[in-house]
């Protein structure tokens, strides 16, 4: 509980932090939010203005109030993001899994987007002094190079993180101030009335400029997920700052557009972002840009590892390999996740080609996620008792607001958009199936009474007539009650190959709504013959069975609960320790005809998912030489509702 009390104090090293792993994404919007807000329209006060003020707003009222005042409150024990939520609420309503999974899935999809449009935007600058230069090809490599490095863990070039993007910030804040002088009345543009008069003029489309207007807070659901490395207080004070820094720049290319009023821009040559920088300081200023760009694909890259990682443990991804590179915590890396997503980054930059063109398809899938976290959030609010009419005023103010720049980015989908939400929609089909699969396959475990079974597992440990299996038998369960055991179970010991044990065990992982919870409970069947241990993991604790198994053994051992000690006369004499076996019961499914069409085609999809998934002796951690498998046919049919006539 000191942790979770530390996360929330208020610190200059956690300011600086702050600054560098949450505000990438949204503190690079600048780089081409106004290029898209402008589009192929003449300049015009309206535009302008208005522009300012949507961004403005929605800065306020979307990241400002809705994240960083009211969705930081729904803290899980210090950790936020989709599943962290979705961990306070889930007991609330079983259909909230919509949601969170709608949600996940659009995060992952905008993981594939934002590094190439960010890193495209920071390294076109360069154009306007290399015409020539192929930005494409310097984009990839950059991108390439980031996933490459992803294996070595980014713990050393994070340090660096925080004072570069301090430096990015206080260089927005400057140039934008640098143009505000020139012309001060540029502060009427925050005015909510230049907003509604531009989205009421009936000269632009509404929702063309709606959806341009969005992508300055896409990177609102990353500070959320960002909460347990920062901090809440630590992340609503360096907001402050970054928040005048952003609208200082907003504000700054505003003037430097309103200077060419009535005139028609080509932004793709003359970006608004790099045109308030002085002549002399530009490659200063791409440089940094490009570093910024960077440091905000890197966010969003952890954040995914994170989101994957934090979904296998919830049983909502396929068990994939997750490496630990450094002992930073929270800082993991997913192989299979990072390649999918350095394939799709590189697909996304060959095709768009720009990053104007990357803008269309930019947003879309935010959009849904913030959606499904206000969703989940006003389900957070009446979990901790607010009164009816806050939650209702929260859900009618932010449902309104969000699906209303959903209209405005459906609008991009032919020319973009299609494609985020194809990638959502495949991630999405991945964790539904996973998920729907195994309540398919629970609901044909078959569960008995265990303690129908004590005295003869008790014979059995004693029948020296049959040849030991091994001194000390471990099988994993799924019952989450001790006084239940699988029917495969009972069969493996005493069926298939009686196997003969001197102890036992039982073990169960439960995953629990903390996120770092560590418990176990120790319940003795019977004494020195049967004992179930039950591991209580929070959902961002890595499950390596293996060596925490052994630890409660010592534990016990210590205590004198148990004796492990080899029973072989031979070795009993020297106290040398008995040998341990685990098995894992791998559980293959039948065809019936007794699933819908539905199911079967869940099913089907599922035996193709478990062909990219880790065992599960794999996925708890288990040593691979102290291991057996055994395959038994889940039978998906009652074999009683056979009919079969025999002839006489």
């Amino acid at each position: 509980m000191s942790q979770h009390k530390n996360l929330h104090k208020l610190t200059a090293a956690g300011l600086l932090i702050s600054l560098g792993i949450i505000y990438g994404d949204i503190g690079t919007s600048p780089l081409y939010v106004f290029k898209e807000i402008v589009g192929t329209n003449p300049i015009s006060e309206t535009l302008i203005l208005g522009g300012v003020s949507c961004v403005f707003w929605t800065l306020t009222l979307q990241t400002t109030l809705k994240y960083v005042v009211i969705t930081l409150q729904a803290d899980n024990k210090g950790e936020g993001g989709i599943f962290s939520l979705f961990s306070l609420v889930r007991r609330k309503a079983k259909w909230l899994i919509v949601p969170a999974v709608v949600g996940g899935c659009a995060l992952l999809a905008d993981g594939i987007i934002t590094p190439p449009i960010t890193i495209s935007a920071a390294v076109e600058g360069l154009t306007s002094y290399y015409p020539h230069l192929p930005t494409m090809t310097v984009v990839i490599i950059i991108i390439a190079g980031l996933f490459i490095i992803q294996q070595f863990g980014t713990s050393l070039v994070g340090k660096a993180f925080g004072p570069m993007m301090f430096i990015w910030f206080t260089m927005m804040g400057v140039l934008g101030m640098a143009f505000i002088i020139q012309m001060p009345s540029i502060i009427k543009a925050l005015n909510p009335y230049y907003a509604i008069h531009l989205l009421t003029d009936h000269s632009f489309d509404a929702f063309l400029i709606l959806g341009a207007v969005f992508l300055c807070t896409t990177g609102a659901e990353a500070l959320y997920s960002d909460l347990g490395h920062c901090g809440r207080k630590n992340i609503q004070i360096s907001w402050i700052y970054v928040k005048t820094c952003l609208v200082l720049n907003y504000l700054g290319q505003a003037v430097w557009l309103l200077q060419r009023n009535g005139k028609t821009i080509n932004l793709n040559l003359h970006n608004p972002f790099y045109e308030i920088m002085p002549q002399w300081f530009l490659l200063y200023g791409i440089g940094i840009a490009t570093i910024a760009a960077v440091i905000a694909s890197q966010a969003l890259i952890s954040g995914s590892f994170t989101l994957i990682a934090e979904a296998v443990r919830l049983n909502l991804w396929p068990k994939v390999r997750i490496n630990y590179p450094t002992e930073q915590k929270g800082q993991l890396y997913v192989p299979s996740v990072n390649w999918l997503l350095c394939a799709g980054c590189i697909g996304v930059v060959l095709l768009f080609k720009h990053s104007e063109s990357m803008g269309a398809a930019y947003g879309l899938s935010i959009t849904v996620a913030m959606l499904m976290t206000t969703i989940l959030v006003s389900k957070f609010l009446a979990k901790r008792k607010f009164p009816t009419y806050i939650i209702v005023t929260f859900l009618a103010v932010y449902l309104a607001i969000e699906i209303t720049f959903l209209s405005g980015n459906l609008v991009k989908f032919i020319n973009g958009g299609w494609f985020t939400l194809s990638v959502g929609a495949v991630l999405f089909s991945v964790m539904w199936t996973w998920h729907i699969a195994r309540k398919i396959r629970n609901r044909f475990v078959k569960f008995i009474a265990i303690e129908d079974y004590y005295n003869i597992i008790k014979e059995l440990s004693d029948d020296e007539s049959v040849p030991k299996y091994a001194s000390q038998l471990v099988y994993l369960t799924s019952a989450n009650f001790n006084s239940e055991i699988e029917s495969k179970i009972v069969y493996s010991i005493l069926q298939k190959q009686p196997k003969r044990a001197d102890v036992y065990w039982l073990v169960h992982v439960d995953v629990v709504d903390e996120p770092y919870k560590r418990e176990y409970e120790v319940d003795f069947l019977v004494p020195n013959k049967l004992i179930r241990i039950d591991f209580k993991l929070g959902f961002r604790v890595e499950q390596q069975i293996n060596l925490l198994f052994r630890k409660v053994v010592e534990d016990l051992v210590k205590k004198g609960e148990v004796n492990i000690t080899s029973k072989y006369k031979s070795l009993n004499r020297h106290k040398i320790v008995g040998d341990f076996r685990f098995v894992v019961i791998e559980k293959i499914v039948s065809r019936s005809q007794h699933l819908s069409l539905y199911e079967r085609f869940i099913m089907a999809y599922y035996a193709q998912l478990k062909h990219f998934s880790l065992s599960e002796e794999r996925g708890f951690g288990l040593d691979l030489s102290f291991v057996t498998i055994e395959k038994v046919p889940l039978m998906l049919a009652d074999p009683e509702t056979v009919e079969l006539h025999r002839i006489d």
